[in-house]
Formats: C-alpha cells, sequence, structure tokens
C-alpha cells in the first residue's frame, strides 16, 4: 500500500494505511471516536486522532512496536500514543478490548476491504451512539454536535 502525504493525510487516508499494515500481522483493529464521524462527514469534522480498539487480547508486544517502527511511527507518552514524526496533526491511541459503546458490548463494526485485506471501522449508526454516550458519559458538547 502506497504511503500517505504525511503532511497532509486526512483521518481516512492515515487509519487505512496503519489498520491495512497492523491487520497483515494478524493485528486487528477497530477505528471508533471521533475519526469515524471525520471519515463519515467527509472532513467537516476533525479529530486530530485515530482511535483504535485492540481485537487482540493477546499481542506480541515486540511485533506490534515492530510493525508500528516499519511504517515510521514511534510511541510518544506513556500512554499508547504513537506519532510519525512527519506527521504532526493526526496522532494515533491504541485502545484495550472489547469494542463497546458505554456498556453495549454487542457491536458490529462496517468491514472495509482495501487490496484484499480487511479493516474496520463503527457503522455509522454505532458511530452516532458512540457520539452521544461520549456527551452523556463524559459532558462532551462537541460530540453531541457531532452526532447531529
Amino acid at each position: 500500500m502506497k504511503e500517505p502525504k504525511w503532511e497532509s493525510c486526512s483521518e481516512r487516508e492515515l487509519w487505512e494505511y496503519v489498520a491495512f499494515h497492523l491487520s497483515l500481522a494478524g493485528i486487528k483493529t477497530v477505528l471508533v471516536g471521533g475519526a469515524v464521524v471525520s471519515i463519515y462527514t467527509k472532513g467537516i469534522y476533525v479529530s486530530g486522532d485515530l482511535d483504535l480498539v485492540l481485537q487482540n487480547y493477546l499481542i506480541d508486544e515486540d511485533i506490534f512496536q515492530k510493525i508500528l517502527k516499519n511504517i515510521g511511527f514511534e510511541k510518544y507518552s506513556t500512554r499508547n500514543y504513537y506519532k510519525h514524526p512527519k506527521c504532526d496533526h493526526i496522532f494515533l491511541e491504541f485502545l484495550s478490548p472489547p469494542v463497546s459503546i458505554g456498556e453495549d458490548y454487542n457491536i458490529k463494526p462496517e468491514e472495509i476491504k482495501i487490496e484484499g485485506t480487511i479493516i474496520k471501522i463503527l457503522s455509522p449508526t454505532d458511530c452516532i451512539k458512540d457520539r452521544l454516550a461520549s456527551y452523556i458519559y463524559f459532558n462532551a458538547r462537541e460530540c453531541f454536535d457531532q452526532a447531529l
């Protein structure tokens, strides 16, 4: 898969690139959060990060780090935040499984095929539910606006 233009890539371009490479190594993720809104609204909303829920409960940390390093990402905090040195406007955050919205764990993500490899994203309906849950649980007004 072709590298994105790091300085100007969209959330969608970066997500496809990262999720594709992780998936090739057997590390499955689901994109959640504000970047999903950005993708479904074609950039009307901009998130600034990709929240990726790992679907694998057991991941070889060395392999995970090697894949991210091979595509240019470096860990930049004690949390699971990663940045590419040429991509100042979007960072990655990896979240522990399972995918959930509030107390709902019965989430069926959309599947998108990229060069024969499946990557996953919250469905449009689950995206709205996620934004409303963020508004309710965290009192985040911008999430209510995004749900609308």
